[in-house]
């Protein structure tokens, strides 16, 4: 068995968990079950794929390992960002051809598609569609900006190029040089999306349980049979949507594919609640925000005017006190206004990261379909795969998908390197400095 993931840190939520109503009522797995797809995992990936097979008319069974939400798809920042952390257009479509031309169309739409299913379905989810920028922290990086928003526009997405002056009138601050703005992405209460997803597809006709772990899943018989603590499932079709957790619960349940990923650990911080000055004064438009550092600066409002931000610690001790301490001079040195910061919330999760920044996306025999590597970008990309697989399942040949799809690499030495991870804070702050 994995090292069960922790939910919140040293007994305090996260702010979606404290404000979010509960998800359904999601029994434990009992006896055997046929059905026509069983999706392992609901999360953004495994209900998008959920809600899409039943809108076919394809019987569904979902397997969570704890509840709706539960792990990273529940514990983000909520930023929907329709591009991917390092790659950019140009870069996918050199390396797939076909395949990365249909996946980029697929990732330039995937906010949309987020903000559009949770409007037709009446989700309260907290959506605003406010767009996405990405700010320049040193003037050498403005050419980071210029490249994407060149390799964007000519895809068709809604994206504009902003000087030093219009990123300091969208930010509130004059820190950054210029920078990025997609105006399709936002923000969201993660878990309230979940959630909400979760009561969806319920309502739908979706077969949903929770606290049932997938322990183990093979084909034979002309089917997959799926494994948990108390029952099992047959299905013609089986999609593995655990991403950064495939390992969490079995190690046994996908470990070629659990070993291609690294689990980082993320902190996610909520602060007090902000004045209306200070609302006016920073992130004005209310747009989510994450800019170049590698050590990540990212910032959004929630729908109680608190700042969501986060960061990251190289060695585990005091987490929550030094954080504060730490991302509170952040925030002070970005808007000086603001002044000294107090966070009420913070909290963590895991993200799942791949050596070059690209997500696994697998064919595991007929009618088998997994990823995983969301790198930081797993909100609007997590629905866009869940259509793509229900797509998939439906009959889409694997050439028409908008799935780059490969065979699982699992990384050598995938322990020691989940262990030494952390530290590549130090080389990434080590690259901040330097001007491009």
């Amino acid at each position: 068995m994995g090292t069960r993931p922790t939910q919140s840190t040293a007994g305090i939520p996260s702010i979606w968990s404290a404000v979010t109503p509960p998800g359904p009522d999601c029994p434990a797995l009992q006896g055997e079950l046929r059905t026509d797809a069983v999706v392992i995992g609901a999360g953004f990936t495994g209900l998008s794929a959920a809600l899409h097979l039943r809108q076919a008319g394809a019987e569904v069974a979902v397997l969570e390992a704890a509840d709706p939400g539960w792990g990273g798809s529940g514990r983000n920042n909520g930023q929907v960002i329709p591009t991917l952390t390092r790659p950019d257009p140009d870069d996918i479509e050199a390396r797939f051809g076909a395949a990365g031309e249909r996946f980029v169309l697929m990732l330039r739409d995937s906010a949309a598609l987020l903000f559009d299913l949770v409007a037709r379905h009446g989700i309260p989810a907290e959506a605003e569609q406010t767009g996405w920028v990405q700010p320049v922290h040193s003037p050498g990086r403005i050419r980071i900006a210029e490249r994407r928003h060149r390799q964007w526009l000519a895809r068709g997405a809604p994206v504009e190029l902003l000087d030093r002056a219009a990123v300091g009138r969208m930010t509130g601050s004059d820190a950054w040089y210029g920078g990025f703005w997609n105006r399709s992405g936002g923000h969201v209460n993660p878990l309230a999306l979940a959630r909400g997803m979760a009561r969806t597809v319920t309502a739908l006709g979706a077969r949903l349980y929770g606290r049932s772990p997938a322990l183990h899943y093979e084909r034979r018989d002309g089917a997959w049979h799926v494994r948990t603590p108390g029952g099992t499932v047959r299905a013609r079709a089986l999609i593995l949507a655990t991403n950064a957790y495939t390992d969490a619960f079995s190690g046994e349940l996908a470990p070629r594919i659990a070993r291609q990923v690294v689990p980082v650990l993320s902190w996610q911080m909520a602060t007090e609640p902000l004045d209306e000055a200070a609302r006016r004064a920073i992130l004005p438009g209310r747009q989510a925000m994450s800019d170049t550092h590698g050590e990540l600066y990212f910032a959004r409002h929630d729908a109680r005017h608190r700042l969501i931000t986060g960061g990251n610690l190289l060695i585990p001790l005091r987490e929550r006190a030094r954080l504060s301490a730490y991302i509170g001079r952040r925030l002070e040195r970005l808007w000086p206004a603001l002044g000294a910061v107090r966070f009420d919330y913070v909290w963590n999760g895991y993200v799942g990261m791949t050596d070059d920044f690209m997500p696994r996306f697998h064919a595991l025999g007929p009618d088998g379909w997994a990823w995983a590597g969301c790198n930081g970008r797993a909100v609007a990309l997590s629905f866009a795969v869940g259509r793509e697989f229900a797509r998939a399942v439906g009959g889409t040949p694997s050439d028409q998908l908008a799935l780059p799809l490969t065979d699982p690499r699992p990384l050598p030495l995938r322990n020691l390197v989940r262990r030494i991870a952390p530290w590549m804070l130090l080389r990434y702050r080590m690259l901040d400095r330097r001007e491009l």
